[in-house]
């Protein structure tokens, strides 16, 4: 099977292992028939970014241990949906991006410039 392709047109990276993230959680952010929210996007968490994600319904520091959520802090790296990272952008508050871990498909909703211009390197 082929490997999944990231938006600089290369072979898709890991997102992170810990916390384990991505829609099959794999540690990649690639989707599936089932993903309704495409988890495509590697973002680093920003406390800016998880108090925006709160406030739009989606609470993403508080642990869930019934779905083996941990709850995410700033510094953690997870794969977004892509149009929640787009509303992130759009209102100033993106996280940075792995580019190497983000999925091509990415490319349908974001411009690889503003990607790019959010780029997360260590």
């Amino acid at each position: 099977m082929p490997r999944a392709t990231n938006v600089l047109g290369t072979e898709l990276q890991s997102c992170s292992f810990d916390p384990m993230t991505g829609f099959f959680r794999d540690g990649c952010c690639r989707s599936g028939a089932d993903d309704i929210g495409l988890h495509l996007v590697c973002a680093r968490m920003t406390e800016e970014f998880l108090i925006f994600s709160k406030s739009r319904g989606n609470d993403l520091s508080t642990p869930m241990p019934q779905y083996h959520f941990p709850g995410l802090k700033p510094g953690d790296q997870w794969c977004l949906c892509v149009l929640r990272w787009k509303e992130a952008f759009q209102a100033g508050v993106a996280p940075k991006v792995v580019l190497e871990a983000t999925h091509i498909s990415t490319l349908e909703f974001v411009d690889l410039e503003d990607l790019e211009a959010h780029r997360f390197e260590e």
